[in-house]
């Protein structure tokens, strides 16, 4: 039993080691007060700091699949700077912007960094992987993988047999509206986004069905929409189940190698192997701009759609209210009045799409809370009118 001991302490401490010596000097403050369990909603803004841009690497998390990158990669052709009515170096200060990317008119417009990131680092996605789980939806569905967005969920996930997800359509998990019960309250340690990320689960089951399908159903199902990351990660399990294929490979052959992204990603697994679908995909702040120019072009690669007839349009306009006017949900898309788009991820976050603009804006940040302070989530907004503005002015 000794020697046994001995030998798991060396391995660990080899483990960090190993990530001493491959990170920076952000992640090395890290480890110094390394984080005792795997829910990042709790830890300090320091360790937060420092874990973004490795959350692949650290091994209280450990566990994720490449999306690999191909060998060509799509250019982003430097254009003339985007002329903004507004501090950008003062904003990303109060934003606490790791990178900002802001592509218009097929052109690299602005390229900034903050919080010693780089352009060749990785950061943390969380919800605005939700975006890219709804796409590989669209995908099964134009494979032949899935019938349809009104397709029963226990059809693809039969462990949902017998739960209040048996009367749960596709499309109501895709838009949210499914009447579950869910708490997203990101500080309450008992809230259901919390309690989820360590829950054991049942033998043979996905820990996410495991957890998702003793909830109790709190309204008809379609009645109103109620954010929840847990559903997410269901649709992750449901396309997973579908095409026979994990997650992660499956949007690098849909989309990761051929359009072309500069690096690899990496998608953070469960407790019993699968991508987090509704969070944690790690991806250069260059190649989720690339994403939003996927989905600008038409979701096409090489002129080939990669998406049903219909769904880029369902997908990206209001299929349910969110009770803020202007405002509205898609599937797994955030959507404004005006036709723009975005995908969003709780400490900052960001691709937002603006087809009438030709414009994309990625974001990586991290906000001292979750949904930000003193209206840092207001002030993402008004910077995206701005930049909208700005281009308004080019074209007048």
């Amino acid at each position: 039993m000794r020697k046994w001991l001995i030998g798991l302490l060396l391995a660990v401490s080899l483990v960090l080691v190993g990530v001493y010596l491959s990170t920076d000097r952000e992640v090395r403050s890290l480890l110094a007060n390394l984080p005792t369990d795997r829910n990042v909603l709790f830890w300090s803004v320091p360790q937060r700091d420092a874990a973004f841009r490795t959350m692949d690497r650290l091994p209280v998390l450990a566990r994720a699949r490449v999306v690999a990158a191909g060998n060509e990669v799509r250019p982003l052709v430097a254009g003339a700077p985007l002329a903004l009515a507004m501090d950008v170096e003062q904003y990303m200060l109060e934003q606490r912007t790791a990178g900002l990317v802001i592509v218009q008119g097929g052109k690299l417009r602005l390229e900034k960094y903050g919080l010693d990131f780089d352009a060749a680092g990785r950061w943390t996605s969380f919800s605005v992987a939700k975006s890219f789980t709804s796409t590989l939806v669209g995908a099964a569905i134009r494979d032949g993988h899935i019938d349809s967005v009104e397709d029963r969920v226990s059809e693809y996930i039969p462990d949902l047999r017998g739960s209040a997800y048996d009367e749960v359509s596709i499309r109501q998990l895709l838009t949210m509206t499914s009447g579950v019960a869910w708490d997203e309250d990101y500080e309450d340690r008992n809230s259901d986004v919390a309690r989820f990320n360590e829950h054991q689960a049942e033998p043979g089951l996905d820990v996410t069905v495991s957890y998702m399908r003793a909830l109790p159903r709190e309204l008809p199902a379609g009645d109103k929409w109620v954010y929840k990351t847990g559903e997410t990660n269901l649709i992750g399990v449901l396309v997973s189940s579908a095409t026979g294929k994990q997650l992660a490979d499956y949007l690098a052959e849909k989309i990761w190698r051929p359009y072309g992204m500069e690096q690899d990603a990496t998608w953070l697994l469960g407790s019993t192997g699968h991508e987090i679908s509704g969070c944690c995909l790690q991806a250069a702040t260059r190649d989720f701009a690339r994403f939003g120019l996927f989905m600008l072009g038409g979701a096409k690669i090489a002129g080939d759609d990669v998406l049903p007839e219909g769904w880029l349009g369902a997908a990206t306009r209001k299929q349910a209210d969110i009770g803020i006017p202007g405002r509205g949900y898609g599937y797994q898309w955030w959507t404004y009045d005006d036709g723009s788009y975005a995908a969003q991820g709780i400490f900052g976050q960001g691709i937002f799409i603006d087809p009438s603009r030709d414009l994309v804006i990625a974001s990586n940040s991290n906000w001292p809370r979750a949904r930000g302070v003193d209206g840092q989530s207001e002030q993402r907004q008004a910077f995206y009118r701005a930049v909208q503005a700005a281009v308004d002015r080019e074209s007048s």
